[in-house]
């Protein structure tokens, strides 16, 4: 499980590399639709020609057993560069803001523009998913991208240095390996749009280098994600979910369970279930098991060592660690409370308190005085119990009997509110993200004839062509405030405009027959 050495990029070349992106991006070569889905193509292959050196590099990097690997990367990579490649042609289409008398002539519309050059700042948990995903985003907006993998994962990150100039264009795609000082000098840069993945504290630091340069960005932040408990629950299916979602890739998701909120008078038949469920996956004990992703570092480890080490609450299942290794086995403590070390921080690590409270109320209590999560999972079968809940707390996701699943469901976004983030990337909303809508108009000449009461000198009798517009009815009063505008003026007008829309392209079916002959 030995990762190799990184080999970290010159600072002095960070400028150079930010300054290369820049110039081929302003050859305007991005525009084109074609040669965005050759470098979608170009980086499915990447991940498909190289799948087994990449499952190794995961494997050394975390610990992390191959079957995570396939469910959790490839299969939402190759969703993502799937869903772009076959919509990009419809995701770049000029849209109207529909018909309006008065400015149909004008043929207002607007459509999606790449933003530039993006940063993309992917965190060691997801290294590979989270550092794909979005640029599958950037490239079919037509943004350019430079990639900045996490150092903690430093064979994902060698790998991915080695093998982007190999496929994607060179100018255009750069990866950057570093620690603080590199990352440092990439955010002094001025770019078109930031993307980072990680935690609060790194996330206020991107955001005020951002904010120097008016830069854009999307904070991607994570946080201590609750679970509200119900005892009219299919509980089987329930704790076999909630340990899934829990002990995967180690813990170490941003949308894992981070704590329990359980009845007091459910909390013993809740431990008995997860028991049967923590046998039936590691039938040997965790220490024997082959499924389980270890920690990142020896740091982290010991970090969550002394979490464990030090709650107040009953450990129940597991509690091993062994640091060397990297191994902490999946953990399950009860009896937890509010002012407990487990309840003080993300955990971000195989560790799940229960934390038993009196009804739905004080559960809903505890969650309103936190920061705003990533997600809010409840575990119910009872309708009203689950809208209560999610009608009482704000939260990036709100999800029902399940855990962790939503960042892989193709169409759907992955983003935060308040302290877990703010934007969204994932399949067309991380096109969205590196694109800009621009505007367009196109307003023929002749039609100054018709507004010529917006040219001064003004004229007193201007509002008969602006009309009034309605209003919905006044709260307490029957009808609402009537439209006065002329319709049939306006009518009139359109049918100008559309006569003209007409012979204008009539004009150039002409010149274009005669080019041809």
């Amino acid at each position: 499980m030995a990762a190799r050495n990184l080999t970290f990029t010159p600072v002095d070349d960070i400028p150079k590399i930010h300054e290369i992106a820049n110039k081929a991006f302003n050859t305007g070569r991005t525009q084109s639709i074609a040669f965005r889905k050759e470098q979608l193509a170009q980086l499915g292959w990447l991940i498909r020609d190289n799948e087994d050196a990449l499952r190794a590099a995961l494997h050394a990097d975390l610990g992390r057993p191959p079957q995570e690997t396939d469910m959790l990367d490839f299969g939402t990579v190759y969703n993502d560069l799937k869903q772009a490649y076959d919509n990009i042609e419809k995701w770049v289409k000029p849209k109207s803001p529909g018909f309006n008398p008065k400015f149909f002539v004008m043929s207002p519309s607007y459509a999606p523009q790449p933003k530039g050059v993006a940063l993309l700042i992917a965190p060691f948990n997801f290294p590979m998913f989270l550092l794909i995903g979005p640029l599958v985003g950037a490239i079919a907006a037509g943004s350019a991208a430079v990639l900045k993998p996490s150092e903690q994962t430093p064979a994902i990150a060698g790998l991915f240095a080695e093998l982007v100039p190999k496929y994607l264009d060179t100018e255009l795609y750069h990866v950057i390996n570093g620690s603080v000082a590199e990352t440092t000098k990439a955010l002094e840069l001025r770019w078109d749009h930031i993307l980072y993945t990680g935690n609060g504290r790194v996330g206020r630091i991107v955001a005020a280098a951002a904010a120097k340069h008016l830069t854009p960005v999307t904070l991607e932040l994570g946080g201590k994600n609750p679970v509200v408990f119900d005892p009219k629950v299919d509980l089987k299916m329930a704790a076999r979910r909630l340990l899934w979602g829990r002990f995967t890739n180690g813990g170490q998701i941003c949308l894992c369970p981070e704590y329990v909120l359980v009845p007091a008078e459910f909390q013993d038949t809740l431990v008995e279930a997860l028991k049967e469920a923590y046998a039936s996956f590691y039938p040997d004990g965790p220490e024997k098991s082959d499924s389980i992703t270890h920690i990142v570092t020896e740091a982290h480890t010991v970090r969550i060592k002394r979490l464990i080490d030090e709650t107040k609450g009953k450990i129940v299942l597991g509690g091993s660690v062994d640091v060397p290794t990297r191994f902490v086995a999946p953990t399950v403590v009860r009896d937890v409370a509010l002012d407990d070390v487990l309840m003080a921080e993300e955990i971000f690590g195989p560790v799940l308190p229960l934390v038993p409270v009196k009804d739905i109320d004080e559960a809903l209590s505890i969650i309103r005085a936190r920061e705003h999560p990533l997600a809010v999972y409840v575990f119910s079968q009872d309708k009203a119990f689950q809208d209560k809940v999610f009608r009482n707390t704000r939260s990036g996701a709100a999800v029902v009997n399940e855990s962790v699943l939503t960042a892989g469901v193709t169409g759907l976004p992955v983003g935060g509110v308040g302290e877990s983030g703010y934007g969204f990337y994932g399949g067309k909303f991380a096109f969205d993200t590196f694109s800009y809508l621009r505007v367009s108009l196109n307003n023929p000449s002749w039609v100054d004839k018709v507004f010529s009461f917006r040219f001064p000198p003004y004229k007193s009798n201007y509002k008969k062509y602006l009309g009034t517009v309605s209003l919905p009815p006044r709260p307490g009063k029957a009808t609402g405030l009537t439209a006065a505008t002329r319709w049939g003026f306006w009518i009139v007008f359109a049918l100008m405009g559309a006569s003209s829309v007409i012979l204008t392209k009539t004009g150039r079916l002409s010149q274009l027959k005669r080019l041809a002959q």
